[in-house]
């Protein structure tokens, strides 16, 4: 236990329960508890603990309230907050307390020293990262996934991330070279929907291919070079089956996997843009599927 500072709420460190007579003073950046937490902006220290950063009132509060779903997929170790962050919002005091969360406040410079921002919200909660892989992601037979390939942009798949949740997709999956889904870039991104439907990371692009296949999706690719286009593939009923639609990069689209995928299509553009970006098209082209797929959208 950190004896540098202190849980805002003067919990008993054994008993995690606000005790306000037992208040000290805010950890700061050299605290060994800060210190540990600083590790996790980089990729290696995440890997190496199994944990990642969630920052900003938002991630805090979906990750606190993760905890507490009917299927919880996020356990939440601890959250390092300033005075001033948590005088904007009470809510995640609140909330850390009711679910036993430890809570500690931490200097200004300590906030800084753990945010990938410009201004810190000064609001940060260390999380598990689930452990979890494709296999066990696509065990419930979901009936829209989406599959991100060699997405290097954490902004980008963040977002991405974000629509497929808005769409009711059952999973995502970052397959290849794809950016870490709990770079805080991405978890930023995902404005909570990170916390909100599984997620699996796996190197071996072929290997999610073949998972998606064998739980009975329908491998879409979207290109915007396809000689297909979307709506026709829509009204000719080709989306009324569970399917996978595979995103690739903006520079690079879907490379050589997308003569490996059953079909790709492309969004068709109307007016004098040469092209979507990704979220854009990832929105629509999933939209279309939803319509399709779910029994609750007519």
């Amino acid at each position: 236990m950190d004896r540098a500072g202190a849980r805002h709420t003067g919990a008993d460190p054994a008993e995690g329960r606000a005790s306000p007579d037992k208040a000290r003073s805010s950890l700061t950046e050299r605290s060994a508890r800060v210190a540990s937490a600083r590790k996790l902006t980089r990729r290696a220290g995440r890997e190496r603990a199994g944990m990642f950063l969630a920052e900003g009132a938002n991630a805090v509060l979906e990750s606190l309230d993760s905890r507490t779903a009917e299927r919880p997929r996020t356990e939440v170790r601890e959250v390092l907050a300033t005075s001033e962050g948590l005088r904007r919002v009470p809510e995640i005091a609140e909330r850390c307390a009711a679910s036993g969360v430890p809570l500690w406040t931490i200097t200004e410079r300590a906030a800084a020293c753990l945010s990938e921002t410009v201004t810190p919200q000064g609001l940060v909660a260390v999380c598990e990262a689930p452990a979890t892989d494709t296999a066990t992601v696509l065990a419930h037979r979901p009936s829209l996934v989406v599959v991100l390939l060699d997405i290097a942009d954490p902004g980008n798949a963040g977002t991405v991330l974000r629509v497929a949740d808005a769409a009711g997709a059952g999973a995502v999956l970052f397959a290849g070279e794809t950016v870490d889904p709990y770079n805080g870039k991405a978890v930023r991104a995902s404005t909570g929907s990170l916390f909100h439907l599984p997620v699996a990371r796996e190197r071996d692009a072929d290997t999610v291919l073949a998972a998606c296949r064998g739980a009975g999706l329908l491998l879409v690719g979207a290109d915007g070079a396809a000689r297909s286009d979307l709506h026709t593939a829509e009204e000719s009923g080709r989306l009324d089956v569970p399917t996978a639609w595979v995103f690739g990069s903006e520079a690079h689209g879907l490379g050589e996997y997308g003569e490996r995928l059953d079909v790709t299509l492309r969004v068709p553009i109307y007016g004098r843009a040469e092209s979507l970006n990704l979220a854009t098209a990832a929105a629509v082209c999933l939209y279309a599927s939803a319509r399709r797929v779910r029994p609750d959208v007519e």
